[in-house]
């Protein structure tokens, strides 16, 4: 397998002679986050870090994302946090793309470098901060929240600590390899009420009929470009791009190469449907 690449955005400002348009798009079906909007001006913060900022790329929004939160949050050395999170009901995903955390789970420390995925259970207990003995190493990294859904007879899934390259991806069916899935979870493991996987196309790799089903989607572009399908529009999208899907849009891609085309992505899963809206 080719060493994997991801794509972390840096931030800066656009010259005035830049033109205006660019690919960002929102839909009551999809939304296109380009990476050419993720500037400083457009990130945020929160209380109790330090050294850092995020972009935020989804949160719980009517005719928006319903189910997750996603940030891309950028680490300065020396920076983190000693309570990252402040709602006891959320579950969270850690995806490294650039740079080293220190991840300190229920009082046992790991090292998280690129690649490297943590799945923290709901009322954990966690700090976390760039460990680099490097005064100019940034980190960065996705994290992913969702509260975490009971059903009878299952526990809280316990914690996990690895990276995608001790993970043998798992070919499509009839796709001659051009179609893979790093799955970091048992798919049938139904404690789980979220999946974080890595989807990868190789070049010529297409999802040949449009996909039209429940689980909302997000998808991080971490390498490669391709022509997606979003509902009714084909959309062009490369790495540093970021997509949300809700439920039931048809969704395809073509993956025209050079290079591989890959993409973190988020969906709800194993839990029946909500008769009515929360309360």
């Amino acid at each position: 397998m080719t060493a994997p690449r991801y794509y972390t955005p840096q931030g800066g400002h656009p010259g005035q002679d830049q033109l205006l348009t660019d690919r960002a798009m929102f839909t009551d079906a999809y939304a296109v986050i380009p990476k050419g909007t993720m500037r400083d001006i457009t990130t945020s913060y929160l209380p109790g870090w330090q050294g850092m900022r995020m972009w935020v790329i989804a949160r719980p929004l009517s005719g928006f994302a319903e189910t997750f939160s996603q940030y891309i949050v950028e680490l300065q050395p020396g920076g983190g946090s000693d309570a990252p999170e402040h709602d006891s009901a959320a579950q969270s995903v850690l995806f490294v793309t650039e740079g080293e955390i220190g991840l300190t789970l229920d009082g046992t420390e790991h090292i998280l470098t690129p690649g490297g995925y943590a799945y923290i259970p709901a009322g954990a207990g966690w700090t976390l901060h760039n460990s680099s003995n490097s005064s100019n190493s940034v980190a960065g990294f996705h994290w992913i929240r969702k509260r975490w859904e009971a059903a009878p007879g299952l526990e809280k899934p316990g914690p996990l600590i690895t990276n995608e390259r001790d993970i043998a991806p798992t070919v499509m069916p009839d796709t001659e390899g051009r179609w893979a899935t790093t799955r970091f979870v048992d798919p049938a493991d139904m404690s789980h009420d979220m999946h974080v996987t890595i989807v990868t196309f190789e070049p010529g790799g297409v999802i040949p009929f449009p996909e039209t089903h429940v689980m909302e989607h997000g998808l991080y572009v971490l390498e490669g470009k391709a022509v997606y399908r979003l509902n009714q529009d084909w959309v062009e999208v490369e790495a540093g791009d970021f997509m949300w899907l809700r439920a039931f849009c048809p969704q395809a891609c073509y993956a025209g190469g050079p290079g591989r085309f890959r993409y973190l992505l988020y969906k709800d899963v194993n839990r029946h449907m909500p008769l009515s809206p929360p309360c």
